[in-house]
């Protein structure tokens, strides 16, 4: 038996060892366009990818916490490189949600192969004998190309006519699809989150998972998955593998302020930065700013554990609450970076700049669906108010 303690410790500290490291290979992983090897070999060796996974194929089964905890500490270093391993070993967690045949067909052979994503639900799904044929091209699947498998969303038809459409996420092998190189962008360039292209795929019945069940918290894969981690609600655990990375980017980002400009002194007028009340007010803000939003996230899963190990599920506000405070937290943390960046003078408008890398990082992220509040304010003042919720994915 595993000392699970010992495990946490062992990767807090692994994650912590990593930050500088992270950080110097930015640079280089920006201009590739995805993660170098030796950084996902480096996670593999810690055992990152194994935080959520389940202990029968070689997985901790560590709680939430510790997962988001080594997630923020590595974006201090560089948050694309803790945005890939929030995405993908998210999937070792939602794989143990499908039919156990599904988990065979991946680490059968392997128990470390991973999975990348894209649950836009774009694909167009036609029944078949034993399952369904999928096609379709999605967008900003993150790591695919250290992935050997994907996660498809799609809505299948209702098997009966005047029936509900079933959101499911397919499962797929990478013979059964193309990935298009289209990664260009201003932020979090070294995701390589780039378009899945599907033509006619083959995908079992047993290789999906219906989006009712993991929100219900109860999927086929808990027949043999039975530990309390996997009856959490997928919805509340994806949308935190997108946010979350963005707390610890704002913290390195905290950290190189005070390094920056501990000395520095105004080219104008003379003045000490530490005199600055402008710059000495962007520094606060943006410390609270982490600390309310890490105290929001382990408050919240620490309640969300604490309901599935006593069977309780969630009620409906809760979880709107919980979901509303997941997509405020990349908007947050964009404010405060974006403080930071303009109280530390002209030179954080090169691209090299830390400061300027997580400003990038921090707003790219804040473009994810998930990550935008609007929506998702509305809906838990109208649930608040007695309405019924918009949004299922929760």
């Amino acid at each position: 038996m595993l000392d699970q303690d010992l495990i946490r410790q062992r990767l807090i500290q692994r994650a912590r060892e990593l930050v500088p490291l992270l950080r110097e290979r930015a640079p280089q992983a920006a201009q590739l366009g995805q993660l170098p090897e030796e950084t996902i070999r480096d996670f593999q060796e810690a055992g990152f990818f194994r935080i959520l996974q389940p202990a029968r194929w070689e997985g901790y089964e560590l709680e939430p916490k510790d997962f988001f905890e080594v997630q923020m500490t590595l974006a201090e270093g560089c948050m694309s490189s803790a945005w890939v391993l929030g995405v993908v070993a998210i999937h070792n967690w939602q794989l143990a949600l499908f039919d156990d045949r599904a988990a065979q067909d991946v680490w059968g052979q392997d128990s470390s192969v991973l999975i990348s994503s894209s649950y836009m639900p774009v694909g167009k799904v036609e029944r078949v004998d034993g399952g369904f044929r999928l096609s379709g091209r999605w967008g900003f699947s993150s790591g695919s190309k250290h992935c050997d498998w994907v996660f498809l969303g799609a809505m299948v038809p209702p098997a009966e006519v005047g029936g509900a459409p079933d959101y499911r996420t397919f499962l797929l092998p990478r013979g059964d699809y193309q990935i298009l190189d289209n990664w260009n962008v201003m932020g979090l360039e070294a995701t390589g989150s780039h378009d899945i292209l599907v033509e006619n795929a083959f995908v079992p019945e047993y290789r999906t998972h219906r989006a009712l069940d993991g929100f219900m918290q109860h999927s086929p894969g808990n027949a043999v998955n039975t530990a309390p981690l996997f009856r959490l609600p997928f919805g509340q655990i994806f949308v935190r593998a997108v946010s979350s990375s963005a707390i610890g980017a704002l913290q390195g980002a905290v950290d190189q302020f005070v390094e920056h400009n501990r000395a520095r002194v105004g080219v104008n007028d003379g003045r000490k930065m530490v005199q600055d009340p402008a710059a000495q007010t962007a520094l606060a803000n943006a410390m609270v700013c982490v600390d309310e939003c890490k105290t929001v996230l382990l408050r919240n899963f620490a309640l969300m554990l604490q309901r599935a190990q006593h069977g309780e599920p969630l009620s409906m506000p809760e979880r709107v609450k919980m979901r509303y405070d997941s997509a405020l937290v990349a908007d947050k943390c964009a404010r405060a970076v974006s403080e930071l960046m303009f109280n530390s003078g002209a030179s954080t408008i090169f691209r090299s700049h830390v400061i300027n890398r997580a400003f990038r990082d921090i707003h790219t992220g804040r473009a994810h669906v998930a990550n935008s509040p609007a929506k998702y304010a509305w809906n838990l003042g109208g649930v608040s108010m007695g309405q019924d919720s918009s949004d299922f994915f929760l």
